[in-house]
């Protein structure tokens, strides 16, 4: 009989206090997904990217364990969807609130000693903020955080299996494929080729690399770009998977963790900036 591999439990809201305990001595790193409830075209159910964040995370969790053990916190499942509120069925943070959120949730864990946490997104809006979150938060809490998420970060294993796109877009190809996987029965399939909407620049981008906000209503008529029709189950199992193992590497990578140097020689050291008064 094949040997049953026994899978540990990573997911934080299942877990019992005296355990987390634990886990906080044994040097845990806790994956905060930040997701989104929007708008995903008219075939999406609108907690797509918070259940592709949070299969993401658990299963990067598991691959991630026996060499760290990490943990799950749930999803943040609200962000900043400002730009497809006029599509209707979205929610959206203000950047305060947001900001105020995840600093809550961090502060929380750096008092019962998790001092290495990843915000690993799946909501493209959120991204300039979890870098701008993990920025403010290093001097506050004393805890290392990794803004990350798995767009940016498996992108060259996501191009190589996506047919009709360079990476993962809006209710697309990719989005499309991993909900087919994860909740087939929530994918309306009726007319996957009728909807689709050619690639653009991107609503938010301008010039060669930069941003300026607009209503994604600009972008698109329907609330998608790419083409859904390429979408498959199979082809979702295999996005989640490189996925997941991006994350994990990421987490087991000791340099993502390795504590700063100050390489500056003794004569132009000055006053750390975390010593600074106002």
């Amino acid at each position: 009989m094949p040997e049953v591999v026994s899978v540990p439990e990573v997911e934080w809201a299942r877990l019992k206090a005296h355990e987390l305990r634990a886990a906080a001595e044994q040097n845990a790193a806790i994956i905060i997904p930040t997701a989104s409830i929007e708008q995903h075209g008219p075939h999406l159910p609108v907690m797509a990217d918070t259940r592709i964040g949070h299969e993401v995370a658990v299963r990067a969790a598991r691959k991630a364990f026996a060499r760290r053990p990490t943990l799950v916190t749930p999803v943040l499942w609200v962000g900043l969807s400002e730009h497809h509120m006029p599509f209707g069925g979205t929610l959206t943070l203000d950047h305060e609130t947001y900001f105020n959120v995840i600093r809550c949730l961090v502060q929380s864990l750096a008092r019962h000693g998790f001092t290495d946490v990843v915000l690993s997104n799946s909501h493209g809006g959120n991204a300039v903020a979890n870098q701008h979150t993990a920025d403010r938060l290093a001097s506050a809490t004393g805890a290392t955080v990794v803004a990350s998420g798995y767009v940016g970060e498996a992108a060259p294993a996501i191009a190589e299996i996506l047919e009709d796109q360079p990476h993962i877009m809006h209710a697309c190809e990719g989005e499309t494929s991993m909900l087919m996987a994860l909740v087939p029965d929530l994918v309306d399939t009726s007319d996957l080729g009728g909807i689709a909407q050619p690639r653009g620049k991107g609503a938010l981008a301008a010039g060669r690399a930069s941003f300026r906000w607009r209503s994604y209503a600009s972008a698109t008529p329907n609330g998608l770009t790419g083409n859904p029709a390429r979408a498959t189950a199979e082809k979702g199992e295999r996005l989640l998977e490189v996925a997941a193992e991006a994350i994990a590497a990421l987490i087991v990578d000791l340099e993502t963790w390795a504590v700063a140097q100050d390489r500056r020689p003794a004569e132009i050291k000055g006053v750390s900036f975390r010593d600074r008064q106002a």
